[in-house]
């Protein structure tokens, strides 16, 4: 996947974010009657702008050359003369309720707009992996719990279960403090059961471990012929010269029967050349392959870029296709948005008190991998992207820092309680304080973004 690809779903993603968190800002500040002087999308010298002839208030609409923000600049006394004329139009001579909802208009559009995805999603339906359990890992919190193979996960705690992501997702969300989680699923015969997980002090996020593999879950896998379904374009495969259809027969002259076994193999073997002897049309085929490396869960591990042949059968009972009604689809985007927005709360507290790694927070150049991988996925998978990072930003920018919507907020609260507003001392040390987490915060998420890379 190439990188500009990435760079343009990013600036996509982020272009839509933003403008629909700056448009919550305008579109209040104009129904409230305070004069709106640029609408920005981005930062930095403009691209190219322009003025509506039929605006009275002349509102100049910019596009700026650093896509990471943007701003809505509104007639205040603090920043330049005001006429007398138009002082009632000035956001500084507005009341503090009037203030309060500008500011948290921004952040409120992002909720809207992330229940609109969500409900988009919910509409157009997706497929996605159905909820089957392999066999637990030896030793794991999985296995103690009694957990089966084939056992079909139906709920988590009080959350539903309908696809492998939502039960990623709910395991964190349920079991994010320890304790005993109870987990609803019904066994290769149709029965249904409640299996105790217990995660007693266990931090789900002091690490970037997978959340599954962490509790021993594995994925369902069907036992299949080890037979190339595809391969990634430029992958390691690819570059062997492997082709969909063909058959692995054996690998540095072990036999191969599984598909599992040809994981196994290029697992253990980062970088390392490997014989492999296919069956292709009737002929054997000797190929070299060299697995390309990557790190997960502190272990250089191997991968080779091809995925196996699945038939359809099988894979219709793996996959699960996720629909709803027009109306069905309002109360479920609604309540998916309320959910992610107090589990990103949740999870940015436990990176304050310690029980979550920093190491869980991610950057633009992570942001923008991910909007690639989903829009080649995808227009559901990308829409879907957008809400969980439009529920992000909404939450990120109520958070109680000076600079972000939530410290100017916090700041109208003050001025409520003491019936004045901040002075100008508490303030501008207000502004260094915020640059200065945020700055942390940047360099933080660039510093994981980069290690990422590097792995």
């Amino acid at each position: 996947m190439s990188i500009l690809h990435n760079i343009f779903f990013f600036i996509v993603a982020i272009g839509v974010l933003v403008t629909f968190h700056e448009y919550g800002h305008y579109w209040v500040a104009r129904k409230l009657g305070v004069k709106v002087l640029r609408f920005s999308v981005g930062f930095g010298k403009p691209l190219f702008s322009w003025r509506r002839k039929s605006d009275a208030d002349r509102v100049e609409y910019v596009v700026a050359a650093i896509p990471l923000g943007g701003y809505v600049k509104m007639l205040d006394e603090r920043e330049g003369n005001v006429a007398d004329e138009e002082l009632h139009r000035a956001f500084n001579r507005q009341s503090v309720a009037k203030r309060s909802l500008i500011v948290f208009a921004g952040p409120a559009f992002n909720f809207i707009l992330a229940v609109f995805l969500y409900w988009l999603v919910f509409v157009i339906g997706t497929t996605a992996q159905r909820p089957l359990l392999g066999e637990p890992m030896a030793g794991s919190v999985a296995e103690q719990a009694g957990f089966s193979n084939r056992d079909e996960i139906i709920q988590v705690g009080e959350s539903d279960v309908a696809s492998w992501n939502t039960f990623r997702i709910a395991l964190i969300d349920q079991g994010l403090d320890g304790g005993q989680l109870d987990i609803k699923v019904r066994d290769i015969d149709g029965f249904e059961s409640t299996r105790s997980l217990q995660l007693g002090e266990t931090r789900l996020l002091e690490d970037e471990t997978d959340i599954v593999t962490k509790l021993g879950f594995e994925m369902w896998q069907p036992d299949l012929p080890p037979q190339i379904g595809g391969v990634v374009e430029d992958g390691a495969a690819s570059r062997a010269g492997l082709k969909q259809g063909d058959t692995i027969l054996s690998i540095n002259d072990l036999s191969i029967s599984e598909w599992s076994e040809i994981v196994e193999a290029v697992r253990q073997n980062p970088a390392r050349s490997l014989k492999f002897i296919v069956g292709r049309d009737g002929v054997q085929i000797d190929l070299i392959v060299v697995p390309d490396s990557r790190e997960r869960d502190d272990e250089v591990i191997g991968y080779i870029g091809a995925y196996q042949s699945i038939p359809d059968e099988v894979r219709d009972e793996m996959i699960v296709e996720l629909k709803y009604g027009y109306i069905e689809s309002i109360p479920k985007a609604i309540v998916k948005t309320w959910d992610m927005s107090l589990l990103t709360l949740r999870v940015l507290w436990k990176m304050v008190t310690g029980e979550a790694s920093l190491n869980n927070i991610s950057g633009p150049i992570t942001i923008a991998q991910y909007a690639g991988i989903t829009a080649t996925i995808g227009f559901t998978t990308f829409i879907g992207f957008l809400a969980i990072i439009s529920v992000s930003l909404g939450v990120i920018n109520l958070l109680p820092i000076p600079m972000l919507d939530g410290g100017h907020l916090f700041y109208y609260l003050i001025e409520t309680i003491k019936g004045g507003p901040v002075s100008e001392t508490f303030e501008a040390r207000g502004q260094q304080i915020g640059v200065m987490i945020l700055a942390l915060l940047m360099m933080i998420a660039l510093f994981n973004d980069f290690q990422r890379l590097l792995q």
